[in-house]
């Protein structure tokens, strides 16, 4: 099975690529559009900020090539939040995969960003076939995806917000799944599986 990684300047990408070679796949990194039409399966993780990620997309084409793609493709984290429509970081036009607006936490006396160990819960997508309601996953972020009807799981930090989405064959998690445990290799091993 290939299994392309998009290249983009915003990523964790060796994470992501070891946590996928435990499970016994020798995934490749590319920002070439042939190539990732080719893959079987995509994989869009991200750290970093919003803005600078998106003009990187456009200057490569790659913003109209991920929304065109048909075969299964997973965000992770940053690339959960450019498959909504608009971040309020930098205020930022991202792909509109999810017609959904990602938001900054407001400040009510936690800490932002929320970065550790959180519940996620209401699993509704085959990403979490498996897993137990409330299980744990590692989170590291600023900016939230509001809740909305391609919400896949939940998770509450201030309030509650998508901890996943899934819309037709693209799938999005905010949460790191290369360093989740045993829950998160679990959700990349279904993602396989799709």
């Amino acid at each position: 099975m290939d299994i392309a990684i998009v290249k983009y300047n915003a990523g964790n990408i060796q994470s992501v690529k070891y946590a996928l070679n435990r499970l016994g796949c020798e995934p490749f990194v590319t920002d070439d559009p042939e190539l990732l039409h080719k893959a079987d399966k995509v994989i869009f993780p991200g750290v970093g900020e919003a803005s600078t990620a998106m003009q990187y997309l456009k200057n490569h084409k790659l913003d109209v090539v991920l929304k065109s793609l048909k075969q299964p493709v997973l965000g992770i984290c940053l690339g959960l939040q450019l498959m909504c429509k608009h971040s309020e970081e930098n205020n930022t036009d991202c792909l509109g995969i999810f017609d959904i607006l990602v938001k900054r936490f407001p400040n009510v006396g936690l800490k932002v960003p929320q970065m550790g160990w959180n519940s996620v819960y209401d699993l509704k997508s085959p990403l979490f076939e498996g897993i137990k309601e409330n299980s744990y996953m590692y989170f590291v972020h600023s900016y939230y995806a509001e809740l909305s009807e391609h919400t896949a799981a939940k998770c509450n930090y201030a309030s509650e917000f998508s901890a996943s989405l899934h819309k037709d064959n693209f799938y999005a998690v905010q949460f790191h799944t290369e360093k989740s445990a045993d829950a998160g290799e679990k959700l990349l091993d279904n993602f396989l599986k799709i």
